[in-house]
């Protein structure tokens, strides 16, 4: 697997796979449990953050995407994340806040320009998927829906 493949206009495939918050050895893990449908996944999910990312014309940081059951079950989480199927990520973009961004993500959904699905309030970050139906929560301290 190339990580390095160029998966739309701005992100590499290495965007959704690599992530700061796994040592050498998780890594190195996290990225042999990575299927050719989680692959898929990441791509059709790529595609819709491409399209916010040209919307506001700023470089869109994932903090974490694809995350394995295995990584899922060890923190106490059920293991049925959206980010265990490819199809989640966690972002931020640096001159757009939290709040603004899910305003930006909702706008675009409703225009049928980003694919329906989960949309999670953070005080740092958007948690974004294409799991297909209206999914929202807000987790902040900071931003009242």
């Amino acid at each position: 697997m190339n990580v390095n493949k160029q998966i739309t206009k701005n992100f590499k495939l290495r965007e959704f796979l690599i992530s700061k918050f796994y040592n050498e050895d998780q890594q190195a893990k996290v990225l042999a449990s990575v299927t050719p449908e989680i692959v898929n996944n990441i791509q059709e999910l790529a595609e819709n953050l491409q399209v916010l990312r040209d919307v506001v014309k700023e470089p869109i940081k994932i903090n974490i995407a694809f995350r394995p059951k295995w990584w899922e079950l060890e923190r106490g989480r059920s293991g049925r994340s959206q980010h265990v199927f490819g199809r989640a990520a966690d972002i931020k973009v640096s001159n757009v806040n939290p709040f603004h961004l899910y305003l930006i993500v909702k706008r675009l959904i409703s225009k049928g320009k980003m694919k329906q699905g989960g949309i999670g309030l953070y005080d740092t970050f958007l948690h974004y998927d294409i799991r297909g139906h209206k999914a929202r929560w807000d987790y902040s301290k900071q931003y009242d829906l």
